[in-house]
């Protein structure tokens, strides 16, 4: 290749590499998630992506995104954080509520467990039916509550900081679902 084509392929290239970056950070599996992303005027920074397996099959894959000038170490304060998951298999509905039960129990003591019930029970009902593609986002913002929403639409809020800890103690939390991918979705 003389250095007259050499140029050509190197501006080329680099055309194609400053046009292909979008507002995508991450690709796992097939699906993308976005650097940073904007919830009621706040910044939320993507700490890290992961592949969930469950029974040795990859059930999910997650973001976990936290507001700007936080760490880690505060992902489960009054902060505003988001966890997205896309699912890879499907999953009914019904199912949800004692997965997210158990996930919060072994994460809260049963005082806190049962002060949450009510909450726990609104949000455990809100869940629906997800296909492969599928994609469920857990959001809180510190005054207003945690919203649940599928594929984008809003399915309800729940009230409450504490609420909030409880349920992103689920990926986050001491006994998180996998350590493996908590550390995966928190960069570590």
């Amino acid at each position: 290749m003389n250095s007259e084509n050499l140029k050509k392929l190197i501006v080329i290239m680099s055309f194609i590499f400053v046009f292909s970056t979008g507002p995508e950070a991450a690709k796992i599996e097939g699906a993308s998630f976005r650097d940073s992303i904007t919830v009621d005027n706040t910044t939320l920074k993507l700490t890290g992506t992961g592949l969930l397996r469950y029974w040795g099959f990859k059930a999910y894959v997650g973001a976990f995104y936290l507001e700007e000038g936080f760490t880690i170490e505060e992902a489960l304060s009054d902060r505003a954080k988001r966890i997205e998951i896309e699912y890879l298999r499907p999953i009914k509905g019904k199912d949800f509520g004692p997965a997210t039960d158990k996930g919060i129990s072994e994460n809260v003591d049963v005082e806190t467990f049962k002060r949450l019930r009510p909450q726990i029970d609104y949000h455990n009902s809100l869940y629906e039916d997800v296909q492969p593609g599928d994609r469920y986002s857990l959001t809180y913002i510190p005054g207003k509550g945690t919203e649940l929403a599928l594929n984008g639409e809003a399915k309800g809020i729940i009230g409450g900081a504490e609420f909030a800890s409880a349920v992103f103690s689920i990926w986050l939390g001491p006994k998180p679902i996998n350590e493996s991918f908590k550390k995966q979705i928190l960069g570590l």
